[in-house]
C-alpha cells in the first residue's frame, strides 16, 4: 500500500513512521521546512498527565499513550521525555481537579488530595492563598516537543520506504481518489490521503473549518534566578485553576526553558500572520503567576512565544474518514501532543486493517467509557 500524508507536525509524522514501520510506503508533504517552526507540534516541550476533568475516555488512553511513546524511544534510540509528577491545584469556585480526582478513581488511577497545610512544605515555591483543593499524582511529565519532532523526521528520512517532500506546498487534495496536487501542479496518488494540516486544514478542507477552528495561543518563556532554577529544575508540572485564568506550568527539566501557559483557547488568528506577541496580551497570567509563585518579582521575560492549535467546540480530537480514500486527522483542541504515538499508531492500524472507521472516530474523540 502507498499513503500520502499532508502535514509534517507530530501527527503526520507518527503515523508515517508506524505505516512505514509496517512496510508500507509514505510520501509525506510539508509546506516548510521538516520539521516546520510554524507547525503546532514544535515548542520546547508539551505535557502528559493523567487527569482530565470530566474526559475519562482521554484519561484512559494516557496508559497507551506511554506505551506508544516507549515504542517510539525504542526506535529512535533515545527517551525525549522527563518525569515530574502531576500537581492540580483548584479554588475560587473551580472543580476540575475535583473532577478529575472522581474520574481517575473509577480508572484505578487514584489521585492523593493534600493537606492544604501540608502544600507549602511539600512545594516551598508556591503561595497557597486561595487553593481551596490540592491533588498529587506521581505520574506525568514533559515530553520534548520540537526535539521529539526533529527526531522523528530524521529517521523517517533513513527508512527507504518514505520520501519527505518539504517546502512542497498542497494546493488541493482529493479523498475520493486519493491524489493531492502541489501548488506547482503536480498531481500525487496514493491509496491513502492523510490531512494531518493542524491549523492550515480548514484551508485545504473547508467544510472541516466550521469545526476546526485555529487558535492563537501565547506563553511566556521566564529567565528565573538560580537558586529558583535549580529548585525549579526538580519540580512538577502545575495546572492551576484557582485564579481567573487557567494557567499550566511547565518546569525548566534537562535543560529547557521555564514554560508558563493560559489554557483558555482563543479560537481566533491566522497561523499564516505575523506571531509577534506582546506582554500586555499576557497581563492577567502574570498577575496570576505573580500571587501563585514565590520570588516571581525576580523572574524576567525570556521571550514570549506564539503557536496556534486547531480548536474544536467541545475540545475532542477529530480523525475521520472521508471520501473512498481519505482521512482527516486533526487530533489536537490544544491537548492532542501527548497523545501523537498513539494517534499515529491507531490509525496505521485501522487503515492497514480496515478497522470500522466509526469506531475510530469515536475512539480518537475520546468517547470510549466517557463521563461527559
Amino acid at each position: 500500500m502507498k499513503a500520502i500524508i499532508v502535514g509534517g507536525g507530530v501527527m503526520g509524522l507518527g503515523t508515517a513512521w508506524n505505516l512505514a514501520k509496517s512496510g508500507h510506503d509514505v510520501e509525506l508533504f510539508e509546506q516548510g521546512p521538516l520539521p516546520n517552526p510554524l507547525a503546532s507540534s514544535m515548542d520546547e516541550h508539551r505535557l502528559i498527565r493523567h487527569p482530565y476533568g470530566n474526559h475519562t475516555g482521554y484519561a484512559r488512553l494516557i496508559d497507551d499513550a506511554f506505551a506508544a511513546w516507549d515504542e517510539l524511544w525504542r526506535d529512535l534510540g533515545q527517551r525525549l521525555y522527563a518525569a515530574t509528577g502531576t500537581l492540580a491545584l483548584t479554588g475560587n469556585g473551580a472543580d476540575w481537579a475535583e473532577r478529575s480526582a472522581e474520574s481517575l478513581q473509577a480508572i484505578g488511577r487514584p489521585m492523593t488530595e493534600l493537606a492544604l497545610d501540608e502544600l507549602p512544605r511539600r512545594f516551598p515555591m508556591l503561595n497557597s492563598t486561595g487553593v481551596e483543593h490540592a491533588y498529587w499524582l506521581d505520574t506525568g511529565g514533559v515530553l520534548f516537543a520540537q526535539d521529539i519532532t526533529s527526531a522523528l523526521a530524521h529517521h523517517l528520512g533513513q527508512q527507504p520506504n518514505v520520501r519527505l517532500h518539504s517546502y512542497t506546498p498542497i494546493r488541493a487534495v482529493d479523498l475520493e481518489h486519493g491524489r493531492v496536487t502541489t501548488e506547482s501542479g503536480t498531481v500525487h496518488s496514493a491509496d491513502v490521503v492523510i490531512v494531518a494540516a493542524g491549523a492550515w486544514v480548514g484551508r485545504l478542507l473547508p467544510p472541516a473549518g466550521a469545526r476546526l477552528v485555529p487558535s492563537r495561543q501565547v506563553v511566556i518563556y521566564f529567565r528565573l534566578p538560580d537558586e529558583a532554577r535549580a529548585a525549579w529544575a526538580q519540580g512538577p508540572m502545575v495546572i492551576d485553576k484557582t485564579g481567573e485564568v487557567g494557567l499550566y506550568l511547565v518546569p525548566p527539566h534537562d535543560g529547557r526553558g521555564m514554560k508558563v501557559g493560559d489554557h483558555e483557547f482563543s479560537r481566533r488568528g491566522d497561523p499564516d500572520a505575523a506571531r509577534e506577541a506582546t506582554e500586555a496580551e499576557m497581563r492577567p497570567l502574570l498577575d496570576r503567576c505573580a500571587s501563585l509563585l514565590h520570588g516571581f518579582d525576580r523572574w524576567r521575560i525570556d521571550r514570549l512565544k506564539v503557536c496556534f492549535y486547531t480548536v474544536t467546540e467541545d475540545e475532542r480530537f477529530v480523525v475521520e474518514k472521508q471520501g473512498a480514500r481519505g482521512w482527516l486527522m486533526s487530533p489536537c483542541s490544544g491537548h492532542g501532543f501527548k497523545f501523537g504515538a498513539l494517534m499515529g499508531k491507531e490509525l496505521a492500524r485501522t487503515i492497514v486493517s480496515e478497522r470500522d472507521p466509526a469506531a475510530h472516530a469515536r475512539w480518537a474523540a475520546g468517547l470510549e467509557g466517557d463521563t461527559k
